[in-house]
């Protein structure tokens, strides 16, 4: 389903519509467990594939629905973070909305340039002098890059958290922006917002 920008964004109909379909899946498995079938590891997996699936339409959905009206480049910024999860580039994009994100961070290089995924790539790349800082982006501008962001003072058990993602948790603590990360050391992709962390995968059209 084409979003109001071009995107990718599910109907929340179509994922409830799964999320039920996965619901009873999960019940007949429940059912055969005492007939012990070895038919149902596979049925197991194809659950898990599933949700998996589901899961990445959700995040689309509730992405799309965060970031419209506030950038209308929303699926280049989604497309360019998969490239660089999959190829483990670190990254830390602050997509600024109703909340003025300038009094919370360190400026760095001004840019106030039109938002692309080579731009973007660009930035993050490793031996970029711009690329260890966060990428500030104000409706469809890249106003700049290499800022520096209030880390957060939560103390996670059990979680070992990297200073892109304390830093995105920080602003977001602060502000109502949206705060992309993607891992350097894993490739996995998370956005903070309200103060809190959440894992994501994009999906293509």
């Amino acid at each position: 389903m084409e979003n109001e920008f071009g995107g990718f964004s599910p109907k929340p109909e179509e994922i409830k519509q799964r999320l039920n379909h996965i619901a009873d899946g999960v019940d007949a498995l429940i059912s055969s467990l005492d007939q012990q079938k070895i038919g149902i590891l596979k049925e197991v997996r194809q659950l898990s594939k599933r949700f998996a699936t589901t899961s990445k339409m959700a995040s689309a959905y509730h992405l799309n629905r965060l970031l419209f009206p506030y950038t209308t480049k929303c699926d280049v910024i989604l497309q360019t973070l998969g490239q660089l999860s999959d190829i483990r580039r670190g990254a830390l994009i602050v997509i600024e909305r109703e909340d003025p994100v300038d009094e919370w961070i360190t400026r760095g290089t001004p840019l106030f340039a039109e938002i692309s995924g080579e731009l973007l790539d660009s930035i993050f790349h490793v031996g970029s002098p711009l690329h260890d800082g966060a990428v500030l982006i104000r409706s469809d501008k890249i106003v700049s890059a290499a800022n520096i962001l209030p880390l957060t003072k939560k103390i996670y058990k059990g979680k070992k958290l990297g200073t892109r993602h304390r830093a995105a948790i920080g602003l977001s603590e602060r502000t109502d922006a949206l705060v992309f990360v993607v891992s350097e050391e894993t490739g996995k992709e998370s956005f903070s917002f309200n103060g809190a962390l959440y894992p994501f995968q994009t999906i293509s059209p």
